[in-house]
């Protein structure tokens, strides 16, 4: 039992841990929660600073999601808690005990916890994203299209009831904390991907 808290709680500071802010800091930036979207994430970071400060956000939010579930999966814990870990790292990177409980939208988070509870269900939400991305030039719309579908994905790869409730909360929590672009999309004034902010 004391192992199942430990690593559900370890998910959670892994997700507290503000990637955007801290490459911002190592690369001498300004915080981008004051700039562009205000969101502390890799697309925001993209339009802010360029293409490396946006991969190595992108880069340290996926592992933290990656790493504390992979770790309840190699310590061969229940789905359940495994579930868990996943839940309490992405709601770490929304509500971050280190940075004021100013996080992020969780899209670089979800796929890492999606990787490490089953590596098809990463690439497909992947494979989701790049497509709709490519067609539509939105990441905001990829996000919220492919993490909407990732219960179903991960329901017909593992059949565990566990991860479904799971993977549907958070993504009713990405939609919730992406409500201004589902607004920006709907009046026309979304950013598309490839436009660089003049903040």
């Amino acid at each position: 039992m004391s192992v199942n808290i430990a690593v559900v709680i370890l998910g959670y500071l892994s997700g507290s841990i503000a990637s955007a802010l801290l490459i911002s800091r190592l690369l001498g930036l300004e915080d981008p929660r004051g700039k562009g979207s205000g969101n502390p994430g890799a697309t925001n970071m993209l339009r802010l600073y360029g293409k490396k400060a946006a991969v190595l956000t992108l880069a340290g939010d996926v592992l933290k999601g990656l790493l504390p579930v992979l770790l309840a999966v190699l310590l061969g814990l229940p789905p359940a808690i495994i579930a868990l870990t996943g839940l309490a790292a992405f709601t770490g990177h929304l509500y971050p005990v280190f940075f004021g409980f100013r996080g992020g939208k969780g899209v670089a988070t979800l796929v890492g916890i999606l990787f490490g509870t089953h590596w098809l269900a990463g690439l497909v939400f992947c494979g989701t994203w790049l497509l709709t991305a490519a067609i539509s030039r939105y990441s905001s719309l990829s996000s919220l299209l492919a993490s909407a579908l990732s219960p179903l994905y991960v329901w017909l790869i593992l059949e565990e009831p566990a991860y479904i409730y799971a993977f549907g909360l958070m993504a009713v929590l990405l939609f919730w904390r992406h409500r201004d672009n589902i607004r920006n999309l709907m009046n026309g004034t979304e950013g598309k991907l490839g436009v660089r902010s003049k903040e």
